[in-house]
Parts: structure tokens; sequence; C-alpha cells
């Protein structure tokens, strides 16, 4: 079992989940319900998983959740395009988590190909 809290990749998917929560604060009441509670779920989805699988046993676990994880930053790429696209989002708002989410995307595989390579 590892403390999540120590991996860098947990640190920089929650300031992500962060990020994610400051632009969409911005974003209309009628979506609440759609656009903004999917950006959240997936932006915390991330580092949820993370933590999920480094509470479990085994590298294998972890793996597991760390995929998972993956899946939910490629969704996450989406969702801010968008939402740039509706003119929800601000291009400078758009750019940051593109960035972000594509830097947390690159370690998660990173991490990814450590934890099959350690197994």
């Amino acid at each position: 079992m590892k403390d999540f809290r120590e991996l860098k990749v947990w640190q920089k998917a929650h300031e992500l989940a962060l990020a994610v929560y400051q632009v969409t604060v911005s974003f209309p009441h009628q979506e609440l319900y759609g656009l903004t509670t999917q950006m959240r779920r997936a932006g915390t989805s991330i580092a949820a998983n993370l933590a999920e699988g480094c509470g479990r046993h085994g590298d294998a676990e972890l793996s597991r959740f760390c995929s998972i994880a993956l899946g939910s930053a490629s969704e996450l790429q989406y969702f801010p395009l968008l939402a740039r696209d509706l003119q929800l989002l601000k291009s400078g708002d758009y750019d940051r988590l593109a960035e972000k989410t594509t830097e947390v995307k690159r370690m998660l595989t990173g991490f990814l190909h450590k934890l099959k390579a350690a197994g």
C-alpha cells in the first residue's frame, strides 16, 4: 500500500482537478448538470483512481486504476474543447487546462510503463 499523496502524478492530477473546478465556476447554471458536472467528474476521477489504486494491494491493482485514470484524462481532453467551442470557456483557460491535462496524461503513461516493468 502506497501513500498516493507522495506520487508526483497524483499531485499534478489534484492540481488539474482544482483548475477544472476554478474554470467551471463561471459556467451558466443550466450547465450545472451537464458540462460542469461532466468536467468535474472526469477531473476528479483521475486523482481519485490513483488514490484508490494506492490503497489496493500490489502493482497490478495500481496499474489497473492508473489505466482508468488515463481514460478519465482522455475524456477530460474533450470537455474543455467543447466548452471553448460553446464559448463557455475562454481560450486562455482552455489552453491552461489542455496543457495540464496533457502533462498528466504523459505522467500517467510513464507511471504505467514503470509499474508494468516492475511487475
